[in-house]
């Protein structure tokens, strides 16, 4: 049988199961699959009916009135061939035609290109269709009588003289697909023949919105996307938004867009659209979803997504200088190699680290570091709101080597403490308070204290005092080093950097 997978068809023995099928696919166990059974075109008539005249053609769309439905079913085919009657400043007038209309002498409001009908000497064996051609108000016997308005073409009524035909008038037809698809994470389910499959959410990033981008490139960088939230219109991931993001390109919000919240509640939201939505100011443009459209139609909140990006992300943080130099050099960028140079040196700093910076210029320096001045630390997951303070200000949040910057260290000092961030500090709130801390423990000083945000590394064992020198109630631990803190110590200056990683080199 033959079934297409990402747009590839392949052919597998019936009865395979979607794990055959997806072998070798950009796709991460456990997340979502797309099956498309099958597809109905369903085509129906609109509301809109176009007029062929003799000058060009334009377009009515009917209203709900009963004497749009009169029209529809009983007029339609008296329209072929008539004349214009007689054009002013006021009105156009097609026909006339016979009808059953009652007579109304009253005096009604029309706006520009309402569609009504009149009854010419207040006779219904005279009828005429009407288009208004500015807003007036008249008295053309058969009521109000509005049953559309002309909503494409409308420059062809500065054209129409009198004695120019109507050709012809016809519905217009709508066309509209039906999908049965299937979204799965079950890959023993069986494949039918002629079945199409997708693995993943494809994403083309925006340029022209770097910050955002790089915001999709960082929420995805295991290879998936959580969804938080799903709506008829849109799904949405709000698994980091401690961001800060500037305004950037803004468009449409059409199917398939990629958006990111920059201002406002919920900034740092990344949004993926089912439906066309208008430009939202407080939306920078992210990406286009270019393949997975089903996956994102029908994924249900608490899933998760395969996503691939063009491009992909180009950090080469963590690498070795010469696996930088190979895997920048595949995204088209020049290596410019700083500081510790030799092949085996760790890449701790790039820059630019943007994506699509790095992409533009066409370059970036890769500062490396001895593989000994990474060191190892282990951050707990009791305290997922200091978790995330740590993170975010090492830089750990989005790559796999962070920074700490020394601020105080002294020779028999128990402690060595580091800059944190005081404006994010002020969301640390007090944990339990410990009994004991031991050497190695990493703590951060929390709201309870003026020092708040502060980071330590606690050098001796204590039950009075935590990493950065505070008492219990002060402290939240947040991991431990699980280096050499000899090694660390030796030789620390105030002001000097140290990387770390939670990932063995």
């Amino acid at each position: 049988m033959k079934v297409t997978v990402n747009g590839v068809e392949k052919k597998l023995r019936a009865g395979s199961t979607l794990k055959t099928a997806i072998a070798g696919e950009p796709y991460v166990k456990g997340t979502l699959v797309a099956v498309h059974l099958s597809e109905e075109k369903v085509v129906t008539e609109t509301k809109d009916f176009e007029f062929q005249t003799d000058r060009g053609s334009f377009v009515m769309r009917l209203n709900d009135t009963p004497e749009a439905e009169m029209w529809r079913t009983q007029l339609i085919d008296r329209m072929a061939a008539v004349n214009t009657r007689w054009v002013t400043h006021e009105i156009v007038a097609f026909g006339s035609f016979p009808t059953e209309l009652e007579t109304d002498r009253g005096t009604y409001r029309y706006r520009t290109y309402d569609c009504f009908l009149s009854l010419g000497g207040f006779d219904n064996h005279t009828t005429y269709l009407m288009i208004a051609r500015d807003n007036h108000s008249g008295s053309y016997g058969a009521g109000q009588a509005v049953i559309g308005r002309v909503t494409v073409g409308r420059h062809i009524l500065d054209d129409i003289r009198e004695g120019d035909k109507i050709v012809s008038v016809r519905p217009l037809m709508s066309e509209t697909s039906t999908e049965n698809v299937k979204v799965t994470d079950d890959l023993s389910m069986k494949l039918e023949d002629g079945y199409r499959v997708e693995t993943n959410v494809r994403i083309v990033l925006d340029r022209d919105s770097p910050e955002s981008a790089e915001h999709v490139l960082i929420l995805s960088s295991e290879g998936t996307l959580g969804v938080t939230e799903s709506t008829g219109s849109f799904l949405a991931c709000s698994e980091d938004m401690d961001v800060t993001i500037p305004q950037e390109d803004s468009k449409v919000r059409d199917v398939g867009s990629v958006t990111v919240r920059y201002e406002g509640v919920g900034g740092g939201r990344l949004f993926m659209y089912k439906e066309r939505r208008q430009v939202s100011p407080s939306h920078n443009a992210a990406g286009q979803v270019v393949m997975g459209r089903a996956i994102v139609a029908h994924a249900p909140q608490g899933s998760r997504m395969t996503v691939v990006t063009e491009p992909a992300r180009a950090l080469s943080v963590g690498m070795t200088q010469a696996e930088g130099a190979k895997f920048l050099e595949l995204a088209g960028i020049k290596q410019v190699r700083t500081g510790d140079t030799s092949d085996d040196a760790i890449i701790a700093e790039q820059g630019p680290e943007n994506t699509i910076a790095a992409l533009e210029k066409g370059e970036v320096e890769t500062f490396g570091v001895p593989r000994d001045r990474v060191f190892r630390i282990q951050l707990s997951d009791k305290d997922p709101i200091s978790k995330q303070y740590f993170k975010k200000v090492t830089g750990l949040s989005h790559k796999p080597i962070g920074i700490l910057k020394v601020q105080f260290t002294f020779e028999g000092l128990p402690m060595v403490t580091f800059y944190g961030d005081e404006v994010r500090g002020k969301n640390l709130y007090p944990q339990d308070p410990f009994k004991k801390v031991k050497r190695g423990d990493i703590g951060l000083t929390n709201q309870a204290r003026p020092h708040h945000g502060l980071i330590g590394i606690r050098l001796e064992d204590s039950k009075d005092f935590g990493p950065t020198g505070e008492e219990p109630y002060g402290t939240n631990i947040v991991g431990k080093f699980v280096d050499d803190l000899d090694r660390l110590m030796k030789d620390l200056n105030e002001e000097d950097v140290v990387y770390i990683t939670e990932e063995e080199l």
